[in-house]
């Protein structure tokens, strides 16, 4: 069964980065069919900069109007909501959820994947074009979620439903997980969205100035092409790149022991 018969929708997003951190939740469980409704911002650079290597996610999002549009040709439709509703409606949590969905989807069923905006969620009639709706049992002294985080945590529980009816194992050792990751080189475009992100942090610290820009990039271009970076470098660079924006920022930033 392919995971492509089931989509992520999201519903009039207001912030890009949001989309971009869905993105790269999708791509880390194996979804890749995205598809967004009247978003407020997109496509955006803050969009790709969260999307961490997702970029493949974005670039073939589907952008429609109306959330009948994102749901055409669907035979299941799974809706996000944070609170409950005047009207009873079947209620699944995410483990429920995905395997309703994956069932679906290994009988050639269309899958939808729902999730509403980040200040309101979806509406009471966006709702009522669910089938099923599904609510993730966070504490409730603090319940909301961040749009991003929330579809990581149906596209996880999808990824473990298929998975399971897959007969695949579930638990990857992580020195074998690392030995893969070393020994993969990047790729020509995970290559040039981490130059994007080079730059931009080189002109955040103050290191780079964008109007005098001299031949600073084509220098470390040339650099990191003698290097033959592989995935798992990769990852580590974007990662310290990451933080040093943080620390720009005077926002708080992990420190790593190993």
């Amino acid at each position: 069964m392919s995971l492509q018969n089931i989509r992520v929708v999201l519903v009039n997003t207001s912030h890009a980065g949001n989309i971009g951190g869905a993105a790269r939740a999708m791509k880390n469980m194996g979804l890749s069919r995205l598809v967004l409704v009247d978003p407020e911002d997109f496509p955006s650079p803050n969009a790709v900069a969260r999307a961490s290597g997702a970029t493949d996610i974005l670039d073939a999002a589907q952008v429609v109007g109306t959330l009948e549009e994102a749901l055409v040709g669907c035979s299941l439709v799974l809706g996000t909501s944070a609170r409950d509703r005047r009207i009873p409606w079947p209620l699944l949590d995410p483990r429920e959820c995905a395997a309703v969905s994956v069932e679906q989807a290994s009988g050639g069923g269309e899958v939808a994947l729902v999730f509403g905006r980040e200040y309101a969620g979806l509406t009471n009639e966006e709702l009522q074009r669910c089938q099923y709706h599904v609510h993730i049992p966070s504490d409730p002294q603090f319940s909301s979620l961040n749009l991003a985080a929330a579809v990581q945590v149906l596209t996880y529980e999808v990824r473990m439903a298929w998975l399971a009816a897959e007969g695949r194992p579930t638990k990857v050792e992580k020195l074998e997980t690392t030995a893969m990751l070393d020994a993969q080189p990047v790729t020509v475009d995970e290559l040039e969205n981490y130059f994007g992100h080079l730059e931009q942090t080189l002109v955040d610290i103050g290191f780079l100035d964008p109007a005098k820009p001299r031949h600073l990039m084509p220098r470390l271009r040339r650099l990191y092409g003698r290097s033959g970076i592989s995935k798992l470098e990769m990852n580590i660079l974007r990662g310290i790149l990451t933080e040093t924006q943080k620390a720009a920022r005077g926002e708080p930033h992990k420190r790593r022991s190993d």
